[in-house]
């Protein structure tokens, strides 16, 4: 199977399956939280002999090796990596959350891969986010299978839950979702359950019984095999389908017998090409047993049909300024391209970085390159500095084991790389480059924060800046408007991790405030001012008069000084300072204490002393001036209106567009987005939208996704207007 075919060490002398970049397989699971991805990864590491009969990997292997918060939260919220070896291959496992509102770190774990494990749960079934991430890899030819988990369930029916795969991932062709064993039934227990004990591969047709805690091979029963010829036969022809043989579907349709060990390669090559997606069943080992139900065969998947590193073609390279620069794909001898795909601080070494290397090897104690660009819209400013790599290492359970070297397709962990952040590439430091970044979502709920007391707003900022150079997904920004330090997340457990991080990790404690949005004011009409500063109090007195117009200027206009000053009444040498004093009292605000905006400000006339007139006096002038204007004039309270699109499955669209009109949105269109979705446009006041990440996720069952993008500060609604004045006012 092109690289497969000489991956075996046996092929390379006794070169170990690190040392080849054939030999390594790199594989996400993907599923919905609570599929039973974590408890598939340990039944895989158990069943490759990774731990010992009497032991476990302990939270399968997180990138930390511990997370206090996945023990309190009984979830995964953060990339796990588990190196397992298995027949002379090294299996790099990636563990995703399967939470929503981690798909920042299953985002980290797809770049990181090069096939994907679809885990589904026989008792729950496919859900829109798990078809969302199916269509994400389908779009860029990721191979994929599936895995049937919870088979123990009292309900669980393999055959229906492989009939619902194949509806919700095979929608262009579902004969390219089949199994590749069935499950075989022990004897019913007094609930009338009968539990799964065994497998019956369709291609060999042989039994694998798992029943003793040790999976034993034997031949099927005369009474067992016609339980298996509809499926097997469908299977067959599923395979021969694909195969790139384009007479073996004529010589099968004319009766010749394909052989097992053709259909095996053609198999594998149709996985490898994710043109054909097995479904398998799995279960964990039963306490003290040493293998669990289908793992051998998921590891035998694995090896045999997701491809190597070799094959993924790499992300795109650029040197620094900008110009492509070819490398050759997963080379061990290449220019050193890697990628930081997870950071993350351990209370024992340090800050440990889970690193894929795409060209050349990585070694410790070398100095690299390190650059980041494209993130400064979250925090990330753009870098390029030089730092020396510590060890390298993977994780087993709890601890970290040494390594040596990571060549090209393989992943490791660095230690103290103080300066590197999620997404950033490593090169040569006498050869530097950059990697297109991979997409990552936005984080569209605000949570407006401060520090608890003055010895946590001494940490506040380290704090934050470790948070998000460790998640991209997470922005910081510091609104110059409100005042407020605001963190963006994806929904409330990503902010509840975030806070509970600042707490135990960086010692930070902090309080959460209302999340204010930045409102704006202007005039409703024309109006005029006269602004009379003079006084005398000794020596030099102050002495300054101007008399101004104000009026409203359509939206995004600012703030127009005009002079139509005659005659000298103004000296010159002042009119700028009372277009500084007006100026100035426009940022302050002039009902609300909000910024005023989109207005002319016409200077008319005014008074000077020959002696008490001054800069200072003029800019008191102009301050007064058009504070006066507004005392007599209708003042609008501006507040910014969002441009929005929601992506949401057709059965969820009337109540999309119902939930936005209650939320004083205007609908400007829908649109057909294909896969059963549309997109739905809308304008909607910001102030209505602060927590809709949230709202919208329970509307449409966590299938809708949303953007968001400033349009415009248009007026506020009188009554609603009145009661932020108030609110100003209280405050």
């Amino acid at each position: 199977m092109g690289d497969k075919a000489n991956a075996h060490p046996g092929a390379a002398g006794r070169a170990t399956a690190a040392d080849r970049p054939a030999s390594v397989r790199n594989v996400v699971l993907v599923g919905h939280s609570g599929s039973g991805k974590t408890t598939l990864v340990e039944a895989l590491a158990l069943t490759a002999r990774a731990v010992n009969r009497a032991g476990r990997v302990e939270d399968g292997g997180t990138v930390s090796d511990y997370d206090e918060i996945e023990h309190r939260q009984q979830r995964s919220v953060q990339l796990s990596l588990v190196p397992v070896e298995w027949d002379g291959y090294k299996i790099n496992l990636l563990d995703t959350p399967g939470y929503a509102d981690f798909v920042g770190e299953l985002r980290a774990g797809l770049r990181a891969a090069d096939a994907a494990l679809f885990v589904v749960s026989a008792s729950d079934g496919v859900d829109g986010s798990t078809r969302m991430v199916w269509e994400e890899c389908a779009a860029v030819g990721m191979p994929r299978a599936i895995v049937i988990t919870h088979l123990e369930a009292a309900r669980a029916d393999f055959d229906e839950m492989t009939r619902i795969c194949a509806e919700a991932f095979g929608a262009d062709d579902p004969d390219a979702v089949l199994p590749l064993y069935l499950p075989l039934h022990g004897p019913q227990g007094p609930d009338g359950h009968a539990p799964v004990t065994g497998l019956i591969g369709l291609l060999t047709q042989r039994l694998f019984d798992y029943s003793s805690g040790e999976r034993k091979e034997s031949e099927p029963g005369p009474d067992q095999l016609p339980l298996i010829e509809e499926a097997r036969n469908r299977l067959i022809e599923g395979i021969i389908a694909e195969s790139e043989d384009e007479t073996l579907m004529d010589r099968y349709l004319g009766g010749e017998t394909v052989d097992v060990k053709t259909l095996v390669e053609d198999l594998e090559r149709a996985v490898a090409r994710g043109v054909f997606h097995p479904v398998l069943a799995a279960a964990p080992a039963a306490e003290g047993a040493r293998q669990g139900l289908g793992t051998v065969e998921l590891l035998e998947l694995v090896t045999g049909g997701f491809p190597t590193p070799l094959e993924r073609e790499a992300p795109a390279v650029t040197t620094i300024d900008g110009r492509p620069r070819g490398i050759t794909a997963c080379d061990p001898d290449g220019p050193l391209v890697a990628e930081v795909v997870k950071t993350a601080s351990d209370p024992y070494v340090g800050r440990l970085s889970l690193v894929r290397v795409f060209s050349g090897t990585l070694r410790p104690e070398e100095t690299v390159h390190v650059s980041g660009h494209g993130m400064a819209d979250r925090g990330h400013e753009d870098h390029d500095v030089e730092e020396r790599i510590g060890a390298l290492s993977a994780p087993f359970g709890k601890q970290q084991r040494t390594l040596t070297h990571c060549i090209a397709g393989d992943l490791a962990c660095v230690a103290k790389l103080t300066r590197a952040e999620t997404g950033d590439t490593l090169s040569a430091k006498d050869d530097p480059l950059l990697m297109e970044p991979w997409e990552m979502p936005d984080p569209l709920l605000p949570l407006a924060i401060q520090a608890h007391s003055k010895a946590d707003e001494d940490k506040l900022s380290q704090g934050l800046g470790r948070l998000v150079a460790e998640d991209p997904t997470m922005r910081l920004e510091q609104n110059q408007d409100t005042h407020q330090v605001v963190l963006w997340c994806l929904g409330e457990a990503h902010a509840d991790v975030a806070l509970e991080r600042l707490r135990n990790r960086y010692g930070v404690q902090v309080d959460l405030v209302p999340h204010k949005v930045s409102l704006r004011e202007t005039f409703a009409g024309r109006s005029a001012g006269r602004g009379r500063h003079v006084k005398q109090s000794g020596g030099h007195g102050q002495y300054a008069i101007c008399e101004i117009e104000v009026e409203p200027l359509p939206g995004g206009s600012g703030i127009e000084f005009v002079d139509k000053v005659v005659g000298g009444a103004v000296p010159r040498q002042f009119i700028p300072s009372v277009e500084k004093g007006v100026r100035a009292q426009a940022a302050k605000g002039v009902a609300a204490g909000y910024p005023l905006i989109d207005v002319r400000v016409t200077l008319l006339d005014g008074k000077a002393h020959s002696v008490d007139s001054s800069d200072a006096a003029f800019q008191t002038a102009g301050a007064l001036a058009l504070r006066e204007a507004a005392a007599d004039a209708k003042i609008h309270l501006l507040e910014p209106v969002a441009e929005v699109g929601v992506l949401v499955g057709d059965d969820y669209v009337g109540a999309v567009m119902s939930d936005l009109s209650g939320r004083r949105g205007r609908v400007v269109g829908t649109e057909q987005a294909g896969g059963g979705r549309t997109l739905v446009r809308a304008e909607v006041p910001e102030i209505e939208i602060g927590r809709y990440a949230v709202d919208l996720r329970s509307l449409s069952h966590g299938t809708a996704r949303f953007s968001r993008r400033y349009a415009r500060h248009e007026p506020m609604p009188p009554q609603l207007a009145e009661k932020m004045r108030e609110q100003a006012k209280e405050a």
